[in-house]
């Protein structure tokens, strides 16, 4: 074992996973510290919904074997109404998930450090050559990636990302069995994906049933402490609380049972991120605050970070100078900007317009989305000011107008 490597990666999620597996199957010397132990490995840190598109399954060549379940259609709903689109989805087991990326990357020559909790960066001249953890233990790089999620020890001590941390996400999720998924007055669940927008289960926020066979599902909560949380909060309640009011009022639940041992917690931030790169340092992942959970897909966008990180790390290593200054993994910021969010403003502003609308109007949304085009809604979706503002009608106007207060006073 050495203490000197090409790549440290602190995080072994998706994130610092596919960046692993990248730099590993370039040749270099990579190191990933990750706080679980092997054992348990990833028992706490096994918290995403997991649900994905064949665009991202392809692109990253993720295995069959991981896939709890391919769907065939998204669901929306609203609390009177719900929208039916067939689209094509898989929801993974996400440990086997993430276990699969850690035997990808170890069998082309990365290490894996368990049980090792990565607290500060070790600095010399003002620039990051390594990283220290479980206490007095360190490990030297080029390049250090911190893909630690919203934690962030690495980030938070250079001062990347802009980490304020204002909006911040909290989720709960169990997975169930003996599920109703097509009771009367609900949409079929059956082999989909739902996404629901209902303030009473989720003020601010958002909630999800995903089919994982059978009678079975994964179900969660998720709220903002944002504008529509503040606004529709119930007073007293918790995350988990919101879980039980939904289960106890929603008959797709009056005969369902939480499975023991599958539950899952997470939270994350909302906010527009900050430079993400400095001298031999890049952030990726959920370290990056999120940009927008309901429409963004976490895996997807957290494994294109982890891509376009190894790419700027090769570039930067590849030759025999390995120049890791600041400019040159600013490469990083404009491939994340390209291709891991784009129109990354675009996107966040239509998100929070999104949470703040009332539940009435979550119900004429998905009655507008019956009747348009399915274009219409993959442009708004894709960040298209044209396609969101024929989305919107007059009583959203000053939805907009607050939205637009607070976004350019922040």
């Amino acid at each position: 074992m050495t203490d000197n490597y090409d790549v440290i990666i602190a995080g072994a999620g998706p994130a610092g996973g596919q960046a692993a597996r990248d730099l590993a199957a370039r040749g270099y010397d990579v190191c990933v510290l990750e706080t679980e132990s092997e054992d348990e490995f990833p028992s706490r840190s096994n918290k995403s919904t997991a649900g994905t598109f064949p665009s991202t399954m392809a692109s990253f060549n993720i295995p069959d074997e991981v896939v709890m379940k391919f769907t065939d259609d998204v669901v929306l709903e609203s609390p009177n109404n719900h929208y039916h689109r067939h689209q094509p989805g898989a929801v993974l087991e996400f440990a086997d998930f993430k276990n699969w990326l850690v035997d990808e990357a170890e069998a082309d020559g990365a290490e894996y450090r368990f049980d090792a909790r990565v607290s500060k960066p070790v600095m010399e001249g003002g620039e990051i050559v390594g990283v220290r953890y479980n206490g007095d233990e360190e490990v030297y790089a080029d390049i250090v990636i911190d893909a630690t999620g919203p934690s962030a020890p690495l980030a938070k001590a250079l001062d990347v990302c802009d980490l304020r941390r204002e909006k911040q996400a909290i989720g709960i999720e169990y997975e169930f069995e003996g599920m109703d998924l097509a009771p009367d007055g609900y949409g079929d669940l059956t082999d989909a994906m739902m996404l629901r927008l209902d303030h009473d289960i989720a003020p601010g926020g958002y909630s999800w049933i995903f089919h994982t066979g059978g009678d079975t599902a994964k179900v969660g909560v998720c709220y903002i402490q944002n504008e529509g949380h503040r606004h529709n909060a119930k007073s007293g309640y918790t995350i988990d609380d919101y879980l039980q009011y939904w289960t106890e009022s929603d008959p797709r639940f009056a005969n369902a049972e939480r499975i023991a041992g599958k539950q899952h917690r997470g939270s994350a931030h909302i906010q527009l991120p900050g430079r993400m790169s400095t001298d031999s340092f890049m952030a990726i992942g959920d370290t990056v605050p999120t940009v927008d959970p309901l429409w963004g897909e976490g895996i997807d966008k957290c494994m294109r970070s982890g891509r376009v990180a190894a790419a700027t790390a090769d570039r930067a290593l590849i030759n025999s100078d390995r120049d890791t200054s600041a400019s040159e993994l600013a490469v990083y910021d404009q491939l994340w900007n390209e291709r891991v969010a784009p129109k990354v403003k675009n996107r966040l502003f239509m998100t929070e317009m999104l949470y703040r609308a009332s539940n009435e109007r979550y119900d004429k949304l998905l009655e507008d989305l019956h009747r348009l085009p399915d274009e219409q809604l993959d442009a708004a979706n894709g960040g298209s000011p044209l396609a969101m503002f024929r989305m919107l009608k007059f009583e959203d106007l000053s939805i907009l107008a607050s939205t637009a207060r607070d976004w350019f006073s922040n």
